[in-house]
């Protein structure tokens, strides 16, 4: 292995006392291939255990944490009992590999497709749609209702205890429910869940403080929580860059284990909210952390001298959809193999890669997603 890339192998101690191997995390990717009861499916188990073997960390798809929280077909739950075996499967084929494995776990609210959810009753903050074509338009949840939801977050960490996870990920981002209660688009209550910053804070860090004391009352072992977030929106209104500051700084004093930036293109500007737009937010984000938490930072990350560069900014780095293309992506650096990483991939390569069919099937229907070749 080239030696410059030897900060990518250092093992990194989170919080909680879990130790990760090396510095390279699998990102949360919905798959769309569980079975429709939510549990998980032998296609899904097989194309986690295929790239578990190099990473120090697999954050997986999000799981639903009520029936009115399921936001995709193919996705697996973590609203009951009753999924505990199915969690327990797919833990055990991560950790298998010798990559820790943390649960990400949310709740659609308004991006739930309503033949998924009961009654076809879509839930938010507000009865305000998502800005798309046909977008259903959801109905405001009561007081009462969101007790439940914060209190479901916390069952579904005991349920990640039970099954031997590692951790746990609080999925607060990409415009499912936590990040819906956090916009002003989405948020237009008027009682003590909505309207200023800080009550727009107040459903988020009630998670939080849920999953956490679930954590403290029942995990035997050290176990994991993190917390993934949008650093904007692009709505209007919609939170800021600057907004979001706000909200990490209370998150950074929560004890977490890390925070997780959702991020599509990793050295990114923000659009509004702060007084310089020409700093990458990844760097605006750590300044505000100011070291109380570690944050894992994603983005289009193809090769190993990217992931390396992203390590001046933050402790991990989360790949996604490279780890689509090139499941031996650590191992190929860590043998010194990196000219034979892949970047791309054809419409050949499905078996190969080991990828469910639903997921090759959005793959391959969704132009500029992934960098699709013909074949050599």
């Amino acid at each position: 292995m080239d030696s410059k890339f030897q900060p990518l192998f250092e093992p990194f101690a989170l919080r909680s006392g879990v130790e990760v191997k090396n510095r390279v995390v699998m990102a949360p990717m919905t798959n769309f291939s569980s079975n429709p009861d939510g549990t998980v499916t032998d296609a899904e188990v097989e194309y986690y255990q295929r790239r578990s073997g190099g990473v120090g960390l697999v954050i997986t798809a999000c799981a639903y944490v009520t029936p009115n929280g399921k936001g995709f077909h193919g996705e697996f739950g973590a609203d009951s009992d009753e999924m505990i075996p199915s969690l327990r499967r797919l833990a055990s084929a991560i950790q298998e590999k010798g990559a820790k494995a943390v649960l990400q776990v949310f709740h659609g609210g308004r991006s739930c497709p309503p033949e998924l959810v009961p009654g076809g009753e879509v839930v938010s903050a507000s009865a305000v749609p998502e800005e798309k074509e046909g977008a259903p338009t959801p109905r405001a949840l009561q007081e009462e209702e969101i007790t439940h939801i914060i209190r479901a977050f916390g069952e579904s960490a005991r349920l990640a205890i039970l099954a031997g996870y590692d951790g746990i990920e609080i999925h607060g981002a990409n415009g499912y429910l936590i990040h819906q209660f956090f916009s002003p688009h989405a948020n237009r209550r008027e009682d003590s869940w909505g309207g200023s910053l800080e009550k727009r804070m107040k459903f988020p860090l009630a998670v939080v403080d849920e999953v956490q004391r679930v954590v403290a009352e029942h995990a035997k072992e050290p176990f994991v929580v993190g917390y993934r977030f949008s650093p904007e929106e692009p709505e209007t209104p919609g939170f800021t860059m600057g907004d979001t500051l706000e909200l990490i700084d209370k998150l950074a004093d929560k004890n977490l284990d890390y925070l997780h930036v959702s991020l599509m293109e990793f050295w990114s500007q923000p659009r509004r909210g702060v007084e310089d737009l020409t700093r990458p937010r990844i760097e605006l984000i750590t300044e505000r952390v100011a070291g109380r938490v570690p944050v894992i930072g994603v983005g289009s990350i193809h090769t190993p001298d990217e992931a390396v560069k992203a390590l001046q900014d933050v402790p991990l780095v989360a790949l996604g959809r490279e780890l689509i293309m090139e499941p031996d992506w650590v191992e190929k650096v860590q043998a010194g193999r990196t000219d034979e990483i892949k970047t791309t991939l054809t419409k050949h390569d499905q078996e190969r890669l080991v990828v469910p069919d639903p997921l090759w099937n959005a793959i391959m229907h969704a132009p500029g997603w992934f960098p699709v070749v013909d074949a050599n």
